[in-house]
């Protein structure tokens, strides 16, 4: 039997709350023998409960008005995420409550679901620019950055584990869509209200109004925040810049990109000043200015650094520092190798992705043109198929599959410095007979999160790195370090030191007469490392044992030893490119050196 029977109309009451979607009375079956045109009033339970009922209406209504606030409020960065922040007035709120007003009821609704989806879009973008800004020091980039997601994606796996990442990407999509569906059924919640009450609406929404025109009129602040807000329209204006500027962007790279005043030099006049030279171009991942100038960490590193410039000044080298300035901060640090190797400014995926597909000269492809040196790199990092080796000129790519590891991974870096480098010697540097080597080294041990920590061992004692399963069940658990950013900071310091004693050792050890050594930074570390405001510049030295070599750069102006001060030169970082193959390539007058060692 159905429901509901043939019944009177009910005439309109006041019994339910104004917030009520639906009426709490309900018709049921008359009982047999009725006249059937006679109806029951079932008693609801806000009948029986109207107190209860009026309480939940309100607190519906409540949340509803704070979570619309609290998307029209919400700022991009977490340090302005304070309490002053949320007593403001928002004019995009006053103007779409006018608008809902006026509306008929089909196209109301319309618009309150658009307002409602467009609220979730707007508030999900301001979550995404705070990580970006905690972690990459810059908003997200709406049209580049979803590819970023995979990268996160698997930096979590690598750092926590596949079962735990799993269950944080599910819940992180279950709560984007309970976002989405929250905030629409709010703004509608909000529009039913305004019409059933639509003269207090009305007047309300006149006097916020008001309000909001006298306060943007007088500079009315809270805390140093102004209450008239328009935030969300100036949010929605500065992403609709930057889609368009993301858009444009490959235009304006194609031509940067197609000029290369290295294009054309023939091979017998690339790199003539380091003909015989074994060139070893190092990167410490994170290894930023923050590192040796920060009053926090920089005494025990600079202490390293210090040491290891009188340790390798006693094993016949010398060395100068300087800084450049790197297109990212935080992460990314392929963009940082690219910028550095192409000598073009790299500061986004599109413009990545362009480069690393041409035919652009790159500072470690010129080895390879020259064709006097074998090209290798060393890339623990690299899991998968990385066709980015044939642009950057290597005849052989050794990733994590091919050093021959079989130790424990140390959280994201899979392998320690230490056995990374010991394992370039075994695989090129120390085989006899060969041709003068190229190679491009990327050192992970201090990439976040910093725990644990490799120790160094004897050069001897490493093997295939089963020995480092003691030393990695000693050291710290990431989410015990990462509970407390000063011993966040602590534990990035002890990496930095690890990486740079790992590579200094190196070169004491297995250095020679032709070795040269470039390392540098590529990246400095997340915000909870340096803070907001510490700058993208990373260190970087040359390291060699020939005196012409360090002759050849004398007219740059770095500073001698390992450590750059705080007055030491700051280049870009795709200016040094260009400049290094300048230094070492013929100089007037003199005679190219034959290809030989």
């Amino acid at each position: 039997m159905s429901h509901f029977t043939r019944s009177r109309q009910l005439p309109d009451t006041d019994k339910a709350t104004p917030e009520d979607g639906a009426r709490g009375d309900h018709v049921a079956d008359g009982a047999a023998g009725d006249d059937p045109d006679e109806a029951v009033v079932s008693v609801g339970w806000r009948d029986r409960h109207p107190a209860t009922a009026r309480a939940l209406a309100w607190t519906g209504t409540a949340l509803a008005a704070a979570l619309v606030l609290f998307a029209l409020l919400l700022p991009d960065e977490l340090t302005r995420l304070t309490p002053g922040e949320f007593v403001r007035l928002p004019v995009e709120g006053i103007f779409g409550a006018a608008v809902l007003l006026v509306l008929p009821s089909k196209a109301r609704q319309v618009v309150a679901v658009l307002a409602g989806v467009g609220l979730g879009v707007l508030t999900l973008l301001n979550v995404l620019d705070m990580g970006f800004y905690a972690v990459l020091v810059r908003p997200f980039d709406p049209v580049l950055d979803w590819t970023l997601f995979d990268d996160a994606e698997s930096f979590l796996r690598d750092s926590v584990g596949r079962v735990d990442a799993i269950g944080v990407v599910i819940g992180v999509v279950v709560l984007v869509l309970g976002l989405f569906v929250v905030m629409t059924l709010a703004v509608m919640r909000l529009s039913r209200l305004m019409v059933r009450h639509s003269a207090v609406a009305t007047r309300t929404t006149f006097v916020l109004g008001t309000a909001w025109i006298a306060c943007a009129a007088l500079g009315v602040q809270v805390a140093g925040v102004p209450v008239a807000s328009r935030s969300a329209a100036e949010g929605v204006e500065d992403r609709a810049d930057r889609v368009r500027a993301s858009l444009q962007d490959e235009q304006v790279f194609a031509k940067e990109a197609a000029h290369d005043a290295f294009r054309d030099t023939p091979a017998d006049q690339l790199l003539t000043g380091l003909r015989g030279k074994d060139v070893l171009f190092t990167f410490i991942e994170s290894y930023g200015r923050s590192a040796v100038q920060d009053p926090r960490m920089a005494a025990q590193v600079d202490a390293v650094l210090a040491h290891g410039t009188s340790r390798l000044r006693k094993a016949g080298f010398a060395s100068r520092s300087a800084f450049l300035t790197s297109p990212t901060a935080g992460g990314g640090s392929w963009l940082a190798h690219s910028t550095f190797m192409s000598g073009l400014w790299i500061p986004n995926q599109q413009r990545y992705r362009t480069i690393t597909s041409s035919d652009r000269l790159t500072l470690t492809g010129a080895f390879r043109r020259a064709g006097a040196w074998r090209t290798a790199g060393i890339m623990p990092g690299v899991t998968r198929s990385w066709p980015e080796g044939k642009f950057y000129g290597l005849d052989n790519v050794y990733d994590t599959h091919q050093l021959g590891y079989r130790g424990p991974q140390f959280s994201w870096s899979r392998i320690p410095d230490q056995y990374s480098l010991s394992a370039f010697e075994r695989l090129e540097h120390g085989k006899p007979d060969r041709k003068p080597l190229m190679s491009e080294i990327i050192l992970v041990s201090s990439h976040n999160p910093w725990a644990p920590i490799p120790k160094m061992i004897g050069w001897n004692e490493l093997g295939d790195g089963s020995v480092y399963g003691a030393i990695k069940e000693a050291g710290k658990d990431p989410k015990e370090v990462w509970k407390d950013p000063a011993q966040v900071r602590t534990e990035y310091r002890r990496a930095i030191e690890y990486s740079l004693n790992s590579l200094i050792s190196y070169v004491e050890k297995y250095g020679n007469k032709n070795t040269v050594l470039v390392f540098l930074g590529d990246h400095q570390p997340v915000p909870t490392v340096t803070g907001d405001k510490a700058g993208r510049d990373v260190p970087i030295a040359i390291v060699a044992h020939d005196p012409a070599v360090m002759k050849r750069i004398s007219g740059w102006g770095w500073q001698d030893g390992l450590k750059p001060g705080p007055k030491a030169p700051v280049w870009r970082m795709d200016t040094f490119r260009d400049r290094f193959l300048t230094a070492y390539g013929p100089q007037p007058g003199a005679t190219p050196p034959p290809p030989g060692r």
